[in-house]
């Protein structure tokens, strides 16, 4: 019993895996364009412009069409595409696309980061605002003179 509980959150992540790419391919099929919203990974490449500042932050929205050449093969969508005038070769891994979408239908798959990356995030955002001891100068006590709500 024990293995099957271990095995349940992957088997789980291989099926929203597969939900996103029939949600990506029955908007295509319906109305001719879905947007994708990919979060930034190293995992990810979007040719040599890769992710700029805020995309970072906030995450990359892709349009696909129809007329576009791309395959999802496996766990991943391969294509070519244009920003401004340059061609960029991407890869899109499909568990860091976290929003599938068409406004033309009103519909939208969001799939949130997973717990552990999550929680990953957070402490990596708490270490790189906690200045070290060295930098606060040795011994250094920090007191928070904030008062406390009631």
């Amino acid at each position: 019993m024990a293995d099957k509980k271990e095995n349940m959150p992957d088997a789980i992540r291989e099926r929203v895996e597969e939900l996103k790419k029939k949600v990506f391919y029955e908007i295509l099929d319906i109305i001719g364009r879905v947007f994708v919203v990919v979060r930034y990974s190293d995992e990810v490449m979007i040719g040599s412009r890769g992710f700029l500042p805020e995309e970072k932050e906030s995450g990359l929205v892709l349009v696909f069409n129809r007329r576009m050449n791309f395959a999802w093969p496996g766990d991943a969508i391969e294509c070519t595409l244009v920003f401004g005038t340059s061609p960029q070769q991407c890869y899109i891994p499909s568990a860091h696309i976290v929003a599938i979408s068409s406004p033309e239908l009103s519909t939208q798959l969001i799939v949130a980061p997973s717990p552990a990356d999550a929680k990953q995030k957070i402490a990596d955002e708490q270490s790189a605002h906690q200045p070290s001891v060295e930098e606060q100068g040795g011994n250094v006590v920090q007191v928070d003179f904030k008062r406390k709500k009631r």
